[in-house]
Parts: C-alpha cells; sequence; structure tokens
C-alpha cells in the first residue's frame, strides 16, 4: 500500500524496467511523479493500483530521453490526468512525434534544479544514444535518492551526482560474457558496450564501491537485458562487487513491477519495504 502522507520520507516504486519499458514511481506521501512512461497507458494503470497507488494523485510526469520504452504512454497520460510533462527542450522535439499534442510541457536543462511542488529535482547528463538524455537526483527533507539507467559509462559529473544517495535505481545492463557469446550482431554488441550504450554489471559494481557511503541503504538494479543478463547474474556480481558493505540489493524485473521502498528520516533513513 502507498504509504501515508509525511513530509520526512522519498518512496520509490519501480512500475518496470528493461527493454520493453521502464516507469519509476517516485513519492513523498504528499506529491508524486512518474519518471518516464515507457509501457501502455492502460499497464501503467493496472501497475499502479496493482501496488496502491493512484494516477489521479501524480503530479507530473519527468522524462529522461526520446526512446519509445520511455515515452510510450506519456501523451496518453498526460492528456488522461491533466499532467505536466518536464523534459529538455532537445529531448522534447525529438520525442514530439510519439508524443502528440501535450497540453502543458516545462522544459528543464541538464545541472539546473527545479521543483514539482515540494520534490527537487536535479537533472544531470549522462552517456547515452539519445539527443539529451538526463539520470536525475531527487531530494525532500534531506533525503536524496539517485536514478541513473541507460548510460554507457559512470562519468565524473555522474559519480558526483550520485555520491551522498540513500537509495539507488542503478543500471546492470548485462554481463559481459554473456553479451559476447550471445546471438546480437556485432553492431549492436558494440553499440551495448559503447561509451553511449549501457553499463553491465561489472560496471555497476565498481561504480557502487567507487560512491559507497554510510548512508546508502539500498541499490535496486535496473533496465537487465532479457538477453544478455539474468536477475541472478546481477545481484551476485554486483553483490560480489560490493563485498561486505551493508547495502540491501534488490533487482528490478520488466514484467512484474516492484515494491515500494521508503526511506525515511524519522527513522533515521531506515529504508522500509511495502
Amino acid at each position: 500500500m502507498m504509504p501515508m502522507p509525511d513530509s520526512t520520507m522519498i518512496s520509490v516504486c519501480i512500475l518496470a524496467s528493461g527493454s520493453r519499458g521502464n516507469c519509476i514511481h517516485v513519492s513523498n506521501g504528499v506529491n508524486s511523479i512518474l519518471v518516464d512512461a515507457g509501457l501502455s497507458g492502460k499497464e501503467i494503470e493496472r501497475r499502479m493500483v496493482l501496488r496502491g497507488l493512484s494516477p489521479a494523485n501524480l503530479s507530473a510526469i519527468v522524462v529522461s530521453h526520446e526512446h519509445s520504452d520511455h515515452v510510450q504512454a506519456v501523451g496518453v497520460l498526460a492528456r488522461r490526468y491533466d499532467l505536466p510533462v518536464y523534459m529538455t527542450p532537445r529531448t522534447a522535439v525529438a520525442a514530439a512525434p510519439q508524443l502528440k499534442n501535450l497540453k502543458i510541457t516545462v522544459p528543464f536543462e541538464c545541472g539546473e534544479r527545479f521543483c514539482i511542488e515540494s520534490l527537487m529535482l536535479n537533472p544531470f547528463s549522462i552517456s547515452h544514444d539519445a539527443e539529451d538524455p538526463s539520470g536525475f537526483t531527487i531530494q525532500h527533507a534531506g533525503i536524496k535518492i539517485g536514478i541513473a539507467t541507460d548510460l554507457g559509462i559512470a562519468t565524473s559529473l555522474v559519480k558526483t551526482h550520485l555520491s551522498e544517495c540513500s537509495l539507488l535505481v542503478l543500471e546492470a545492463n548485462h554481463d559481459a560474457g554473456m553479451l559476447m557469446n550471445g546471438p546480437y550482431p556485432w553492431p549492436l554488441k558494440q553499440r551495448i558496450k559503447g561509451s553511449t550504450g549501457h553499463l553491465s554489471n561489472s560496471d555497476s559494481g565498481s561504480l557502487l564501491r567507487e560512491i559507497y557511503h554510510p548512508g546508502l541503504q539500498h541499490v535496486i538494479l535496473a533496465h537487465l537485458s532479457e538477453t544478455n543478463n539474468t536477475p541472478e547474474r546481477a545481484f551476485s556480481e554486483v553483490g560480489n562487487a560490493m563485498g561486505d558493505f551493508p547495502v540491501r540489493l534488490s533487482v528490478s524485473t520488466q514484467d512484474v513491477c516492484g515494491e515500494i521502498f521508503t526511506v525515511e528520516m524519522d527513522r533515521q533513513n531506515s529504508i522500509e519495504k511495502r
């Protein structure tokens, strides 16, 4: 069930993550947003209701980039619930054919903070083969969470922004061996493992070791390839890389929406699974 309104918490629910659709629900119990909406509108609504979340309570949709697995239902949901859509101007141009006529669009630029009611978002540039792709940190009442998927490499900028988060949604797209020995044609393999492709399990583990701090309590691995990875491999490889760091690790999936995880300041930043 959705947490009761609370001015000192942030909850995260990954409704879907993978190459067939991405959507993350973020809320502080008062204001709620979707980061991307890459499934059908009907399926996003179904998954939200399954977790006790109401589409009618959304404040906005935030778009990371224009690929169809991130924007499929943005236009539908924005029109249905009269929601503003936040995206960079370059992403708006690239996504326009898929989004159709939007009532309200709000531009942002990477590197410039903005607020959606009581949630503060800090977008940052990531390395991916899209027009102007963004990762995000979201803050409220001293709590900071990070979302970074669809990034080929973890740049110094990415590491800086993802530091000091209590919860991270981080890409672990592929197992390097499975990718190279798998069925994809060579050009596609090159794209995936390139600097504007996707982060591997190994890369994710290395990044987490570098940015770990005692306040990091939960990492949700996201955007797993269904062909070049498995939840077990991602969990094992990233978990081994993190060693004995006391971090809760979980893996998101494409076909089943995740649990609601809540970071609460009034419980000393503890993370609860709802």
